[in-house]
């Protein structure tokens, strides 16, 4: 299993120097099958009665070219469209009706891959391998975390205020397609950082009553028990000619993850080196004038994203690695715990003891 955590094991912080970027997409880069899940979106959009030009309006997107079933579109035009449906459609269902099409809608090989999977460990191993083909605005983390699998939801490349909706699509896609191909209601637990919606009840129809807000993480958990429990509807002779199979035009995305994931996992992986913002634009091939302005581009800045692994790395350390404050404090390149402290407020809105072991 891909075992690039989120919030990485000891070992693995030791073991990797030097970790370099890989390929990645940015804001603007077209990439995503415009006849996949955004005509799904589109079409749900229209079925609520939004007209069509306020629900395309500044994507750059025609509805006569989303047929040819060869116009990509960019994370930015995604986000366009996320946010003109979010204007004129005050329901709060759509996405969660989108999720629970999601993957039915996805025309790729890898998606027969997918549908082979016979249990719950084999089918996140391929969410992962494919995870841009798959789901391109949201980063999936897997990490083992004492009796349980956590998986664990972070913006890709700069979703801004349309992050609360791809959470809510994402999550319940993941919860309704493990619940389809295993044949039962699996026992996820979720977990958000936003506070207790006012449409609460569309978590409970949608989702389960097993759901944690003002969380320190977007994740989604479930008991290690559940991962190789051979699925019931694991039968694979129906995907002889399943939609996807034959699509050449449509093979996996070249990129490994967004330009936001990019730098995290950068920051992630040599935080024993302390790394600053011109080491960052280095190792990525550009001044750090260039890096700031594609950080800019992308909705955030240096410290934000440092500030947001250093947070990560102490939630780890403190609640599963069992370190003590003045460990996470040297670390994370704090002169004390007392600064370490401050910082973690900061991050948290809590004190380190406050936080420890919850989630």
């Amino acid at each position: 299993m891909n075992t690039m955590a989120n919030l990485p094991s000891e070992s693995i912080m030791d073991n990797c120097s030097h970790y370099k970027p890989g390929t990645y997409f940015e804001i603007d880069t077209p990439f995503i099958p415009a006849h996949e899940w955004p005509l799904a979106l589109i079409d749900l959009a229209l079925s609520r009665g939004v007209e069509e030009h306020k629900l395309l309006r500044g994507t750059g997107i025609f509805r006569n070219d989303i047929s040819s079933e060869k116009l990509t579109l960019s994370p930015q035009q995604c986000f366009q469209l996320i946010h003109n449906i979010q204007k004129h459609i005050h329901s709060h269902e759509l996405c969660f009706l989108l999720g629970h099409r999601f993957f039915s809608a996805l025309d790729s090989p890898a998606i027969a891959d997918l549908h082979k999977a016979g249990n719950l460990q084999e089918a996140i191993d391929i969410l992962i391998r494919h995870q841009t083909r798959f789901m391109p605005l949201l980063n999936l983390h897997s990490s083992y975390e004492a009796d349980r699998l956590v998986i664990y939801w972070q913006d890709a490349c700069g979703a801004e205020s349309t992050i609360l909706f791809l959470l809510e699509v994402m999550s319940t896609a993941l919860s309704s397609f493990t619940r389809w191909r295993s044949g039962e209601n699996l026992p996820w637990q979720f977990y958000f950082t936003h506070s207790k919606p006012v449409y609460i009840e569309q978590y409970d129809v949608h989702l389960n009553n097993q759901v944690q807000f003002s969380s320190q993480a977007n994740a989604m958990a479930i008991a290690r028990d559940c991962l190789y429990i051979p699925w019931k509807n694991a039968d694979t002779t129906h995907l002889l000619n399943a939609p996807g199979t034959g699509a050449p035009h449509q093979q996996s995305s070249p990129f490994r993850q967004g330009f936001l994931s990019a730098i995290y996992n950068y920051l992630h992986q040599n935080i024993h080196h302390n790394p600053n913002l011109e080491q960052t634009a280095a190792a990525f091939g550009m001044s750090s004038a260039s890096l700031k302005r594609k950080l800019k581009k992308h909705h955030s800045h240096f410290q934000e994203q440092y500030d947001l692994v250093r947070k990560d790395l102490a939630l780890y350390w403190l609640n599963q690695a069992g370190c003590s404050k003045a460990q996470v404090a040297q670390k994370l390149h704090f002169y004390d715990v007392a600064n370490l402290r401050r910082a973690f407020k900061k991050w948290t809105g809590k004190l380190p003891q406050v936080v420890e072991k919850t989630f």
